[in-house]
């Protein structure tokens, strides 16, 4: 999916969920190393009505793993309903570090 294909002017619209590997669009692997828990980490603040709390913990919106050999960030829409700047974050971060994403992986 084309990356303008998540964002649009109606900010009321739902967002699909998304994920970013960690390959650039010249084939390079992402540097640093860390970077998906770093940008997990930033984006921890955003939680579900009632998950908030002191401990610290990665945001269920936005998850760190592994797809097709490359370390990754699985973004769910949802965020957006959450703060939409936050997805609109992600998407600028995607765009400006010239980042691959595929579509999510519907888990049912």
């Amino acid at each position: 999916m084309p990356l303008d294909a998540y964002v649009d002017s109606d900010a009321r619209s739902p967002k699909p969920s998304f994920t970013i590997l960690g390959v650039t669009a010249a084939g390079q692997t992402f540097r640093p190393s860390d970077w998906a828990e770093r940008l997990c980490g930033i984006m921890a603040q955003f939680q579900p009505p009632g998950m908030q709390g002191n401990r610290i913990a990665y945001s269920p919106y936005v998850m760190p793993g592994q797809r097709d050999g490359y370390k990754c960030v699985h973004v769910d829409g949802s965020i957006h309903l959450v703060e939409p700047l936050a997805y609109k974050f992600l998407v600028s971060f995607v765009r400006d570090n010239q980042l691959a994403t595929v579509p999510a992986i519907d888990p049912t």
